[in-house]
């Protein structure tokens, strides 16, 4: 079937096109445009792909698992430093990079491991890709959450054109820290 991908930096953007143009079943690749000017290591290796399906954990941690991706990498990425120094809070981020399929076993490992769960995601909260996320949690790693799902999304308006409103609309890495706060009952 279609697969989507969403990468958050150069690196995993050229591991991931290479993978969708080799794929025989069609690939979207939704691409952040503010993420063009951050700059990362890229594998020179003519053979470098990252498959289609495979989360990467950015940040290993023990307290709390944050799925995200794209752009909102950074940002949880920022966030679990903040936690960290004020509450002494070990952060497991998950980068999706594909967000069809979902890597479910890579979440589900985390949770298990975490007992917590922080979905992050640039998107309405309606039908998101969080909304999904909490829901195979829900069924697989109930007895395993020591705290409610918590997601933190994009406001459920339409995208604001002044730049004072859409900081307002879009998730900021302060609601990601209070997100963690509350299932970590701070």
């Amino acid at each position: 079937g279609i697969k989507v991908v969403s990468p958050s930096n150069s690196f995993n953007a050229k591991g991931l096109l290479k993978s969708a143009i080799n794929d025989d079943n069609p690939v979207l690749f939704l691409e952040n445009e503010i993420l063009y000017s951050h700059k990362s290591e890229v594998s020179n290796d003519p053979d470098f792909i990252i498959p289609l399906g495979e989360a990467n954990i950015v940040n290993e941690g023990k307290d709390v698992t944050i799925v995200t991706y794209s752009i909102m990498v950074f940002k949880s990425l920022e966030a679990s430093k903040i936690i960290k120094e004020k509450h002494n809070i070990d952060i497991e981020v998950i980068d999706l990079q594909t967000i069809r399929p979902l890597d479910k076993k890579t979440i589900i490992d985390s949770v298990m491991k975490t007992n917590r769960l922080v979905c992050v995601e640039e998107s309405w909260p309606f039908a998101s890709v969080g909304s999904e996320i909490a829901a195979f949690v829900q069924n697989e790693a109930f007895n395993y959450l020591d705290a409610p799902i918590r997601k933190v999304n994009s406001a459920d308006v339409p995208m604001p054109y002044s730049s004072e409103l859409e900081k307002k609309y879009l998730p900021q890495i302060e609601d990601i820290i209070i997100a963690i706060e509350e299932v970590c009952y701070i």
